[in-house]
């Protein structure tokens, strides 16, 4: 598929597209080559480009907006990392009913089951001490504040002596 055709060919999208076309091929699963990206790697870009997410800056905070249908506050984790990285992640599992033991068989599966991620990296001003993610109706927000800014330095006045 020529991804220039859909309006994607930006040096991102022809990287995505590269890996996921190597996985689909299975190119990835040869551990002898140097030449692809690991599996580990593909499954994270693979779980990153399904996770869309708003940005929202504030006067005093930071939010971030993602789409979780279906999802427990249990299955979802936010987490810190070094250098000022929020991690959003978790899995989506495929719900095992009473159905599936009676002989029922999905005809057609079409939402995303799997694991998902998300990684921003926050601005300097970001206070990582104070985060704060709610889910509500299958919408994930979360809430970092900013540092307040710093004041600014007074200039300090020099007394001139008389020599």
């Amino acid at each position: 598929m020529d991804i220039s055709l859909m309006g994607f060919d930006t040096p991102f999208f022809r990287n995505l597209h590269h890996i996921l076309e190597a996985t689909d091929n299975g190119t990835t699963n040869n551990k002898s080559s140097n030449a692809g990206p690991t599996g580990v790697y593909v499954r994270d870009a693979r779980a990153m480009a399904a996770t869309p997410a708003d940005v929202k800056e504030y006067p005093k905070s930071y939010v971030f907006i993602v789409d979780m249908p279906g999802l427990k506050s249990g299955d979802i984790k936010v987490q810190i990392e070094e250098d000022n990285v929020l991690v959003i992640s978790g899995e989506r599992k495929r719900e095992h009913d009473q159905e599936e033991k009676e002989g029922v068989k999905y005809v057609r599966m079409e939402r995303r089951i799997g694991k998902f991620m998300r990684k921003f990296a926050l601005p300097e001003n970001a206070n990582t001490e104070k985060i704060s993610a709610i889910c509500k109706d299958g919408i994930l927000t979360v809430t970092v504040e900013k540092l307040p800014p710093p004041e600014p330095k007074k200039p300090k006045t020099i007394q001139v002596q008389v020599a």
